[in-house]
């Protein structure tokens, strides 16, 4: 095909070459149907983004009794952290 570069480069040249132009079509595809997809409305509604907070009282698991020592460890810790 070019007579100056050797037939290794010459492969590589043509897969770079599809590879390129796959990468275009797929693009533009994606392009075509994000241009005319339009979600339905209230599609998103099932359930929120962040899920609301729970209170402490929600489950028992989910909270956990400490100790005197423990609760004045964590004072400790809580007490060097940097606020700035």
């Amino acid at each position: 095909m070019f007579p100056s570069i050797s037939l290794a480069q010459e492969i590589g040249l043509a897969v770079l070459l599809v590879a390129a132009i796959v990468w275009v079509f797929g693009l533009g595809h994606m392009l075509w149907d994000s241009r005319f997809h339009h979600p339905e409305p209230g599609a998103n509604e099932g359930l929120p983004m962040i899920p609301a907070q729970r209170s402490s009282a929600s489950h028992p698991m989910e909270s956990v009794e400490l100790t005197e020592a423990e609760e004045q460890a964590f004072a400790g810790l809580i007490r060097t952290i940097p606020l700035h």
